[in-house]
């Protein structure tokens, strides 16, 4: 069968998902097989991958960061004791007292491809779209889950909390970023207290488009004073355009 008759060859252009591979004799093709495997490696490596803050650093500058760390010692335990990398480091006092209107926080989570190549696209962006907002330093959190959010944001005295953090890696997207935005963030929140903006890369949601979406539900969140299931992500179809030559919000 050619390209030109394969009846799959159209859906094929419209999704990153395996469809119809084909086969050869009980098994995929080589060409399939080699990608799946590659596809693998790539995720495993962004599960496993430390993080350069270093260069997230620089790249976020002038903007003000610190570092910190989570419960966890090390990857392993991370992988092992996800309550750990909820919750700070005994010790950390790096932490400005406060009060801010928002902390970000750009986590590494299970993709440290994810944070490296979008983070501080998604947070310089951001700032630009907030400059009202007193943000206080860019908080880089090693080992962390979502919710060190809340303890970070408690200690900072905020009154919003955005947590970046790479997203558990698929066979489609290893380099996936996710953002959580929890209102007057304290410990032990549930997750239905949040709102997520997730697949934020080159294939998916733009980090553009995604900080233009952020900075209209940090609005919507400030003005109606909660975030989770009470905040409908309805923000305006524009929005989701390619927002690198895209509109900026406008807020007047």
């Amino acid at each position: 069968m050619t390209a030109t008759s394969d009846p799959f060859e159209r859906l094929r252009r419209l999704t990153r998902a395996r469809v119809a591979l084909g086969r050869a004799g009980d098994g995929l093709p080589t060409e399939a097989l080699l990608a799946f495997q590659m596809a693998h490696a790539k995720a495993r490596d962004a599960v496993h991958g430390h993080v350069d803050f270093d260069a997230v650093a620089e790249a976020l500058s002038p903007l003000e960061s610190l570092r910190v760390k989570s419960g966890a010692a090390d990857r392993a335990i991370y992988l092992r004791r996800p309550d750990l990398g909820r919750r700070l480091s005994a010790g950390t006092d790096s932490l400005p007292a406060g009060p801010v209107d928002l902390a970000i926080v750009v986590a590494d989570g299970l993709s440290s491809v994810a944070v490296e190549q979008h983070a501080a696209t998604v947070v310089t962006r951001l700032a630009r779209l907030l400059p009202d907002l007193s943000l206080g330093p860019i908080v880089l959190a090693e080992q962390a889950r979502v919710a060190i959010g809340d303890d970070i944001g408690a200690r900072m005295r905020a009154g919003m909390v955005l947590v970046l953090i790479g997203e558990r890696p698929g066979l489609s997207s290893a380099d996936s970023l996710g953002a959580y935005l929890t209102f007057a963030p304290e410990v032990g929140m549930r997750d239905s207290a949040r709102n997520c903006v997730s697949n934020i890369h080159d294939h998916g949601l733009l980090p553009a488009a995604a900080a233009d979406k952020l900075a209209w539900l940090i609005r919507e969140a400030l003005r109606l004073k909660l975030t989770g299931v009470g905040l409908k992500e309805a923000a305006p179809g524009a929005l989701l355009a390619d927002a690198a030559g895209g509109p900026m919000l406008d807020h007047d």
